[in-house]
């Protein structure tokens, strides 16, 4: 069988780090506060000529030099961004002209906070389809330009980023969900009902402005560790894998609260979960290949792990991924 195979990784990060005690001095907060609610010590914020399509061509560069390919060898690319560089061209294009892979298939995939996911399920159907033979996936955002810097329960929470994988159409000698590597399966869904408890007060064809974030977390909270808890246990009932046959799961890192209620109601150790919040805060479509990249660079993801993608963010969208690396 075919499937889409991530032969490569990679990540980026604004120069400037940001830590909790640095927040306090622009806001009402401490770090004692940040801690407790979210499990957030520190941040990446975008600087000057730091945008959303160069930390993603930071983040394939390097995606690219783990494949051992070169730009040339992409046929497609997806980005998945809350946050693009213009409204139109799609910031892909941009990435693209940038790596100078130029006359492939790119676009954007807009599903926030889950986009990654959306990008993933989608470059692996045209992979599987013969429209491309290597794809570049793509998480990028630089979220902390669309934040309220007076609203100390949401600007404390995010941070800028992205990350990146290569995947690859190959021929896998594997039965149904067997031990051959690649994506396995991924389960996707969105509820539109939510929209005021996670999104942005502006839009080009109602304000005319980009506008801000605004969101009620106690609501996401709720939402969040259902909707993920039970998309996680339908991809372990399809594949036919239980929760200790996983070796990793890699979340939407959004908070810390949520990544522990999620695994408690799945009954998976904490040991299991890769857990990056602390360090680099909520980077929207960014988390889940950074958080990745993370685990694959420092050792604790190998190749042959079963290893679960998930991620929950506004509209609702949501959705889960599970990979043999």
């Amino acid at each position: 069988m075919i499937r889409s195979v991530i032969v490569g990784s990679g990540s980026a990060l604004p120069k400037r780090a940001v830590p909790n005690a640095e927040m306090a001095q622009m806001v009402d907060t401490s770090d004692e506060w940040i801690v407790e609610r979210t499990g957030i010590r520190n941040r990446y914020i975008a600087g000057e000529g730091e945008t959303t399509a160069t930390l993603a061509a930071d983040a394939c560069r390097r995606a690219l030099e783990a494949a051992g390919l070169e730009a040339s060898d992409i046929g497609l690319i997806v980005l998945a961004t809350a946050t693009p560089d213009q409204t139109f061209p799609a910031t892909a294009t941009k990435v693209q002209d940038m790596l100078g892979c130029r006359g492939g298939i790119a676009f954007d995939v807009a599903a926030v906070c889950s986009g990654f996911l959306y990008a993933l399920a989608t470059a692996d159907s045209m992979l599987r389809t013969g429209m491309a033979k290597r794809a570049l996936v793509i998480g990028a955002e630089t979220f902390s330009r669309i934040l309220d810097w007076e609203d100390r329960t949401t600007c404390v929470l995010f941070g800028d980023g992205a990350g990146a994988f290569v995947l690859e159409a190959r021929e896998v000698a594997a039965e149904g969900y067997g031990d051959g590597p690649g994506i396995l399966f991924s389960q996707l869904h969105a509820d539109g009902a939510h929209n005021e408890l996670l999104y942005v007060d502006g839009g080009a064809s109602t304000t005319g402005t980009i506008g801000k974030l605004r969101m009620k977390g106690r609501e996401v909270f709720r939402h969040a560790v259902v909707n993920l808890a039970t998309v996680l246990q339908a991809v372990l009932e399809q594949t036919g894998f239980t929760a200790e046959d996983i070796d990793w799961v890699v979340p939407h890192q959004a908070n810390a609260r949520i990544l522990d209620a999620t695994a408690r109601k799945l009954g998976l150790p904490a040991d299991k979960v890769v857990v990056t919040v602390d360090q680099h805060a909520n980077t929207s479509a960014a988390s889940v290949p950074l958080a990745y990249d993370t685990a694959v660079r420092d050792g604790r993801i190998r190749p042959g792990d079963l290893v679960m993608l998930e991620a929950m963010g506004g509209g609702f969208t949501w959705g889960a991924s599970l990979v043999r690396v």
